[in-house]
């Protein structure tokens, strides 16, 4: 037996964005059919805190057929270090022998298919002429968001928020040769949102930075940087007056922070989570009625996610003879 070790240039070449897309469409499918086995994440605060933590997310799927789990470190400060935040290995079984077929780049594939998710909710939610997207935070996600928005919705204008300014001019630097639309440094998070059809929020905020006030009628919003219950990037007013979705719902009613402030003080219930995306992929529940109406998508990250990813670039790679293999007997 072999264990192939997929290391981040193979991933970066082997699950674009495309690819990408669609593998999430079948892990949200297999997810709101229930054949997956997607226990909730464990979250480890490490000594000295600092908003850093080591997390377990482990997980199985019916098709492909595998099982594994992603083992992170998360490590906030990174991104002013030119480093991911994100750091891990995602470690993938065989369903025959279980032995252990694949160590993955976790970090890579985490950036990728969280906005990749983000692609197929917009896909899914925003109006079909959405085009003025607004991003807050300007990290990795941030240009993974942009390149995904860019991949299902045709963008004329493109605005960007975050507390640096000399940040947030570097990522218009680099998200010029992204996307060939306009983009622009906004003073004010109220600035970048206003007329925005499109939202996405990818930055490390413990406090919301967005307020349902700001938000124009019509548009959709990824919220995607806040992924423990202690943390929130909008405010409960933004829930209150949303459709509100997620990628899992048990794993939202558990570290859904948004979601679950807006619960604790009564202005949604858990019936405000209208249903997980899979389930609008398979015609189980409605998505945007209107063209007026402001829809939400809650990204968590879900187990499924990190395992078709792994099983796509393992079968790949091995095709191809990308990365290193070593005798695991």
């Amino acid at each position: 037996m072999t264990l192939r070790i997929i290391d981040q240039p193979v991933v970066r070449q082997l699950l674009t964005m495309p690819v990408c897309i669609d593998l999430m469409e079948q892990a949200m499918q297999q997810t709101a059919q229930g054949e997956t086995l997607q226990p909730p994440r464990w979250i480890m605060r490490l000594p000295g805190d600092r908003g850093r933590g080591f997390g377990l997310m482990p997980g199985a799927m019916k098709e492909p057929a595998g099982f594994g789990a992603k083992l992170t470190a998360v490590y906030p400060e990174n991104g002013a270090k030119g480093l991911q935040s994100h750091r891990g290995i995602i470690a993938l079984f065989d369903t025959e022998t279980g032995a252990p077929v694949a160590i993955v780049h976790g970090g890579e594939v985490t950036a990728i298919r969280t906005a990749a998710a983000s692609a197929l909710a917009t896909r899914l939610l925003a109006r079909p002429d959405a085009s003025d997207l607004a991003i807050l935070g300007y990290g990795e996600q941030a240009l993974q968001h942009l390149k995904a928005m860019a991949a299902v919705r045709t963008l004329s204008r493109v605005r960007v928020w975050g507390r640096s300014q000399e940040r947030a001019e570097h990522f218009v630097r680099e998200g010029r040769a992204l996307v060939d639309c306009a983009i622009e440094v906004s003073p004010s998070v109220e600035a970048a949102v206003s007329g925005a059809s499109l939202i996405c929020t990818v930055t490390g905020a413990a406090e919301p930075v967005l307020a349902g006030r700001m938000i124009s009628p019509g548009a959709h919003l990824n919220v995607v940087g806040s992924s423990v219950a202690a943390a929130r990037e909008i405010d409960v007013d933004a829930v209150a007056r949303s459709r509100f979705f997620v990628d899992y719902k048990p794993s939202t009613l558990l570290q859904g922070g948004e979601f679950l402030a807006a619960k604790r003080e009564g202005r949604v219930s858990d019936d405000h989570i209208l249903g997980e995306i899979g389930e609008i992929l398979i015609g189980r529940k409605t998505g945007r009625q209107t063209a007026d109406e402001i829809t939400i998508y809650k990204s968590l990250g879900i187990p499924a996610e990190d395992l078709v990813c792994a099983h796509f670039l393992y079968t790949a790679a091995t095709e191809h003879g990308l990365g290193a293999s070593v005798d695991f007997s």
